[in-house]
């Protein structure tokens, strides 16, 4: 087969990773295992080769996110229970009014509140959003419910610090600051676009209430159920457990203001972006390289958080919530870290100089590639984040030598692999019932809608890829 041979074993391995999925319910994270092993044997690496280059890969990629992913889940899980959120939707309503809200409550949702898990997010702001919906006028409950799927989706493909943009940052060496600068602007321009267009389709009959919305009810969800505290008689009540999508989450009796609570995630932003700004301006300083490395704006947000929490919370409440964010986090470690086991194998294999001398010079075709690659992976699998990674790693061989910038192919793969989110999905279905949606009507605000923002961005990301 000559040159085609890595073509077509790293076609075989994909296709197979989608059939152990779907087909034999096997773990992604151990599919994609057994597709990278498959790929760099069948190329004609040494099995014991091969085993080295998956476990390499494996370890480089959590070397470059592995503490970030961790720091970021715990600063924004703790966050989370000391109350931000509430206040923060709580004032935008108040400020903004109900015919900006749902295009604030998104760009927020997709950009600074991505620190906090995708889970955890979603418990705690959808019985916000369902008791806002009927307020913001004709059409609210299915703009509330397509802003929701936007921000969380959006937000963790294509913006710092969303879980998978951090991971394809480290899969393409982009530094993080970097992704920051074309991720957050991306990010939030394509919520408010695709908004846009689906608040206009709303008002020409695209979304019918009496199909596509059910009835109020009371809420089952338990998202923010907060029973009595167990302090004893004479103790001052600093807060109480509750439940956020099944997981113990401490909340605070009294929660401290909202600039107060939310200066750790600012601090941690300002940092980030201080060091982006430097390195774009090639100002070289010690103490500005240290301060605007991501692991030291993530790890002083989470001190003064901390801080906090001490003051607001329980004793014993912090080590609480810590425990439920790294049970959180593992799972999302091991994705992260087997999509960069694949990548190696790709590059041990060469198939990024096939792929390189295929695409020539035109920039476009490498962003169309990994995007059409992402788009297909996700519609299969029906993982988000995996299905970016594993699209990036085709590429991340060859990225730096392609005369294109490897921040805009990782954003490529982000976009791609928004396409389609259907019922294979597990937000797709929280989404829905959470929300107060039929299946008819997440399709429109979760399927539809999502997949448009992925068509979007890949639009902007031309246009960028044409003036940087």
């Amino acid at each position: 087969m000559g040159n085609a041979a890595p073509l077509v074993h790293t076609a075989v391995a994909i296709a197979a990773v989608v059939v152990l999925i779907l087909k034999f319910g096997v773990n992604p994270a151990l599919a994609l295992v057994l597709g990278a092993v498959y790929l760099g044997i069948a190329c004609g690496l040494d099995p014991a080769h091969t085993l080295e280059v998956v476990n390499r890969g494996f370890g480089d990629l959590m070397a470059k996110v592995g503490l970030l992913i961790v720091l970021g889940v715990l600063l924004g899980t703790l966050l989370s229970a000391l109350g931000a959120i509430d206040k923060l939707m709580t004032l935008l309503l108040r400020r903004l009014g109900p015919k900006l809200l749902p295009y604030s409550f998104a760009v927020l949702m997709g950009t600074v509140l991505q620190f906090i898990f995708t889970d955890v997010l979603l418990m705690v702001t959808a019985p916000l959003a369902r008791t806002l919906g009927p307020r913001i006028g004709r059409y609210g409950v299915a703009r509330m419910a397509a802003a929701m799927a936007l921000g969380l989706e959006v937000g963790v493909a294509l913006s710092v610090p969303g879980i998978g943009t951090l991971a394809l940052a480290g899969l393409l060496h982009v530094p993080l600051g970097i992704m920051l600068l074309y991720g957050f602007p991306l990010a939030a321009v394509t919520i408010v676009l695709t908004l846009l267009l689906f608040s206009a389709l709303a008002r020409r009959g695209f979304w019918d209430p009496e199909r596509d919305e059910r009835p109020a009810a009371a809420d089952r969800s338990g998202a923010m159920r907060r029973p009595t505290a167990g302090n004893r008689p004479g103790t001052p009540v600093k807060g109480a457990l509750a439940r956020v999508g099944g997981a113990a989450m401490w909340q605070p009796a009294n929660p401290p203001p909202l600039a107060l609570s939310l200066s750790p995630l600012l601090i941690a932003l300002l940092m980030m972006a201080t060091g982006a700004v430097a390195q774009a301006a090639e100002w070289r300083s010690p103490l500005v390289t240290f301060l605007g490395h991501p692991v030291a704006g993530l790890l002083t947000g989470l001190i003064c958080a901390c801080l906090i929490a001490r003051r607001r919370l329980p004793e014993g409440a912090v080590g609480e919530v810590f425990g439920e964010s790294y049970r959180a986090s593992g799972q999302v470690l091991v994705l992260r870290g087997v999509g960069g086991s694949l990548a190696a194998v790709v590059g041990a294999v060469g198939l990024g100089g096939i792929i390189e001398d295929s695409v020539g010079q035109d920039p476009w075709a490498p962003l169309a590639l990994v995007w059409a690659l992402a788009a297909v992976l996700h519609i299969a699998i029906g993982s988000v984040i995996t299905a970016a990674i594993t699209a990036a790693g085709v590429l991340a061989p060859v990225a730096p030598e392609l005369d294109v910038q490897p921040v805009l192919v990782a954003l490529a793969a982000g976009a791609g692999s928004l396409f389609a989110i259907h019922a294979t999905s597990n937000t797709f279905w929280l989404l829905q019932s959470l929300l107060g949606q039929t299946p008819r009507g997440a399709l429109k605000t979760v399927t539809v809608t999502v997949s448009a923002a992925s068509l979007i961005a890949l639009g902007l990301i031309h246009v960028l890829s044409l003036v940087v």
